[in-house]
Parts: structure tokens; sequence; C-alpha cells
């Protein structure tokens, strides 16, 4: 049945391989745990709590991860439902872990100005040879397309030559569930693709096709996760601003902060990342929130004075 339910998730709610495989995980270690082959031995209340209270007193995983597992073993009863396998959901009766919610991580603005100001010398110059000068490019690249347009690394990688349409200065993605959505370019981000791909034709010499890809390694290679993860911390690393976590999803929350902190509408927002739900977009809103409170403590005339009836002035 895990197999049947994997299949599902892939041919009709198209999640991707990777979310499937991580499913196929839990759900195989839950079975391993209960130690029956009998589903409806093991999908119980009291199976579920027990193997919940492992996670938190003897995996010590923490409370999002706990939920997560808690979330895979609910949709795969919903499943066994349909299936008529289950006549009810066991996981709707454990109570799961309280999940402190974190404001989400995001870049400043002049921070990242700093670094792009700090590498147009990749884009511009023609001192470097021909492998760094490519090498450098793609750094920035890969920088510029996260922050600048938001997507996903996952998006960022699976890119096609075709994704990037020059004459619309568009960026088409291909999102969760093979959902496909353009995005705009700015002249300055689609002047600085068509030199990347000067460079890539000059180092790689190929022909793009359209079907190919349109981020490559300096030897050819499709680019891949630990790739894009490691240039994004050493590209973003020489930047003393920049203290936090350094990753390719923190730049795509600085675009949604960076979006709605100058007035863009979260519908807008919603559409541009690619969310499936407006909910989903509304978590940018906590650091647009907290930001007008600094701007009111420091501005307002009562919040300045401290007094119980404002400034008399």
């Amino acid at each position: 049945m895990i197999r049947q339910y994997i299949s599902y998730l892939e041919s009709v709610r198209r999640y991707s391989r990777r979310t499937c495989d991580i499913y196929a995980g839990v759900l195989e270690e839950f079975m391993s745990f209960a130690q029956v082959k009998n589903f409806s031995e093991a999908l119980t209340p009291v199976m579920i709590r027990n193997y919940e209270m492992y996670l938190m007193e003897v995996r010590k995983e923490s409370p999002k991860t706990v939920s997560q597992h808690m979330s895979v073993l609910s949709g795969f009863c919903k499943f066994l439902m349909k299936e008529g396998v289950l006549k009810n959901n066991p996981v709707s009766t454990v109570t799961r872990p309280k999940i402190e919610k974190r404001l989400p991580e995001f870049y400043r603005g002049d921070s990242m100005q700093e670094y792009f100001e700090r590498t147009q010398n990749y884009v511009d110059t023609d001192d470097l040879g021909m492998k760094d000068r490519y090498e450098a490019r793609l750094r920035r690249m890969i920088i510029s397309l996260l922050y600048h347009t938001g997507i996903r690394r996952s998006e960022l990688i699976s890119l096609k030559c075709s994704s990037f349409d020059t004459g619309r200065k568009t960026l088409k993605v291909l999102g969760k569930g093979d959902k496909m959505r353009e995005i705009p370019l700015t002249d300055t981000l689609c002047r600085e693709i068509s030199l990347y791909l000067q460079s890539a034709d000059e180092m790689v010499g190929r022909v793009e096709t359209a079907d190919g890809p349109l981020l490559r390694t300096a030897n050819g290679r499709e680019l891949y996760p630990v790739f894009v993860d490691r240039t994004v911390k050493r590209e973003l690393g020489g930047i003393d601003s920049i203290t936090g976590r350094k990753s390719p999803h923190v730049l795509r929350h600085s675009l949604a902060t960076e979006l709605l902190n100058r007035g863009t509408d979260l519908n807008s927002i919603k559409e541009m990342l690619g969310h499936s739900s407006l909910a989903a977009t509304q978590v940018y809103t906590h650091n647009s929130i907290e930001r007008l409170k600094s701007v009111y403590n420091d501005a307002h005339p009562r919040a300045k004075s401290g007094g119980k009836y404002g400034n008399k002035d």
C-alpha cells in the first residue's frame, strides 16, 4: 500500500520525486517502529502516539519534524480511507507538538546592494581568463536569479534555455505540482543572463538547445543542490552585514519582504513566488509589521515621549 500511495502522490498529486522519497521514508520508518505488517494494527491512536513520543524523547526531533511525520501519516491514512482499508483517520485524535512560529529570515536591501556592487566586475570585465570569467558570472547569476525572481533552488536547477524569453523579458518557471508561471525580468537582469550565456558558449563550446539546462558548471554538468548551496554561502560570506544563515531560501524570503515593504499586494507576490494559497504568502506580513512597529516607535510623538498624555507640543 505504501508503493500505491507514493505512486498516487507522483501521478495524481504531482509531488516531486524528492518529496515522495521523504514520504516513503517516513512511512517505512513508522512501520518498522510498529513491528507489524497489518496496517489496521499499526495505524491506531495508541501506536501513533507512541511513535510521536519516540520521535520526541528518543530521537530528540524538533516539534516541526515530528509534526511533519504526523502529517505524512495523516495523508496516508486518508488515502487508506478512500481505499476502504481504514474507517477513520487515527492521526486526527493525536495531539501534535506545539511549533513555535519563527519569522522568515531575510537579507536587508542595502546588504544585497553591497553584494551586487562588489561583484559588478563579474559582469563587466573581460580581463579574467575564460574559465575564471565564466565561473564568476555563473556564481553571480545564481545569486541574481534567486534574489530577483524569488524562485526555489529546485526551480533554479530545472531552468532550461527556453525558459528565458529575451524578447518578452520573462522567465518561465516550472514549480511545485508541475505548475508553470512567468516571472518578469528587469533589463539589467536580461543583460546579465545574455552575458552569462555568451560566456557559457565560449567555455563549454556548444550550441545551446531549447531543452538544455540554462545554468551549467564549468565542466558542463547540470547544477545540483549542494553546488547551489555552496555558491550562496561563498558569495554572501564576504558581506559583513549578512551575519545569519546564507541559503537560497533566505534569498527568496528577502525578495518577498522587499516587495511587501514597497507596497506590492499579496496576490501579486503569491503569483510570483508560486504559492498555492495566500496563507503561505501572508507569513511575510509579520516582517512588515515588525518594521512598521520599529518606524512607529522611532517616529510617533507619543511613542517617543513615553508620557501618559504624549507630547504636549
